[in-house]
């Protein structure tokens, strides 16, 4: 009896230890690894690089004065159109001492000598006249004095334009009176009624007046930074984001790329123009801060994959997938990619549409099952 107890007690202990054994190493087994796979599909790929910049005028009109004075009357806005000849101010002159001292006495001057020829001329005639002189003479005299005549005129002219800005005659023509030189909108006014203008000259540009342009000829300026301006070259097209224009993606043609970078924040950056395709349904203010795609490249509905699904051999470097011959089961293929814009590359040869990639995102069986 002792004897089956202790053959019945060991079994048990056998059994147990057994079972125990069994349920550790199934515990410790690792669960299957499952591999998903993804099939190529048809995409454009467009390759581009950015650039940050505005929207400006290709061709933008500063208005200056012609003379000094103090701004009397304003007859535009910002924002208004505007035809070559149109008036956009007057000026009140507020001459010179200096210069007005010297137009004085350059009619001063004149005055002495016209009558000193009225005096001359008034001899010769009654020289003339008792057949002392010739004619010659007497005409040669009436000359003289016609020239001190018309000299004596042109220096009160020139003393009424140091004074007023005009003169008799010269309404149209005034330099107090500003016009546009050029037709289109006018984007700012920058002086207000009082302000004072200094005459463009020689050794000053001048007070802005108004600014105009043609804002159907807009211009996208920006800058590239210089790892990204070799990748780039002249009548690449460009696709303009501007954003305070929401949904909205207009063309330009890249038609600029200065040969001279600029240091900015310890990079050097690159100026790009580009020119923008009208919109008449549109309108886009000059400044506006906008983003350029500059498109490298373009392959338009190709089989691609997903870049993260191309692998590289570590001896050639050359790239290649897995591909799916059973369940679970996959083998090597060589490809031969093309563009690519940082999701999905072109696939020019190695693969087909029906072809099921592995994907490296390995998952246990068990947590499969569960989902």
């Amino acid at each position: 009896m002792k004897k089956s107890t202790t053959i019945i007690i060991l079994l048990i202990i056998v059994l147990l230890f057994s079972g125990a054994m069994y349920y550790l190493y199934q515990k410790n087994a690792e669960n299957p690894v499952v591999y998903k796979t993804e099939e190529p599909s048809k995409q454009t790929i467009i390759k581009k690089t950015m650039a940050t910049g505005s929207i400006l005028p290709l061709e933008e009109v500063l208005i200056k004065p012609n003379i000094s004075g103090v701004i009397q009357e304003i007859f535009v806005e910002g924002g208004d159109y505007v035809k070559s000849g149109d008036l956009l101010c007057t000026i009140k002159v507020v001459p010179n001492l200096t210069a007005l001292n010297d137009a004085r006495n350059t009619i001063d001057q004149a005055k002495i000598n016209l009558d000193d020829q009225l005096r001359n001329l008034g001899r010769q005639k009654g020289l003339f006249d008792k057949d002392v002189i010739s004619k010659v003479d007497l005409e040669r005299a009436q000359v003289t004095h016609d020239q001190a005549k018309q000299s004596y005129a042109a220096a009160n002219k020139r003393y009424d334009i140091v004074k007023t800005g005009t003169t008799a005659g010269y309404g149209n023509s005034a330099n107090t009176q500003i016009r546009a030189t050029v037709s289109g909108m006018v984007l700012e006014v920058p002086v207000e009624v009082g302000n004072q203008v200094i005459e463009s000259n020689t050794f000053n540009e001048g007070t802005t007046i108004a600014a105009i342009a043609d804002v159907d000829k807009m211009i996208f300026e920006g800058k590239v930074d210089e790892s990204e301006v070799g990748k780039i070259k002249e009548n690449l097209p460009l696709e303009i984001t501007v954003g305070a224009i929401e949904n909205k993606v207009f063309d330009a043609v890249l038609d600029y790329i200065a040969p001279k970078g600029k240091e900015e924040n310890g990079a050097i950056q690159f100026e790009i123009k580009g020119t923008l395709r009208k919109q008449d349904t549109v309108f886009i203010r000059a400044g506006l801060s906008a983003n350029a795609s500059i498109i490298l490249a373009r392959a338009d509905s190709v089989l691609s994959v997903k870049e993260a699904l191309v692998q590289f051999d570590d001896k050639t470097k050359m790239p290649f997938v897995e591909i799916a011959t059973g369940d679970q089961k996959f083998e090597r293929r060589d490809i031969e990619l093309g563009i690519s814009d940082g999701i999905f590359v072109e696939v020019k040869s190695g693969l087909s549409e029906n072809d099921s990639i592995k994907v490296w995102n390995a998952i246990e069986r068990d947590e499969e099952d569960s989902n």
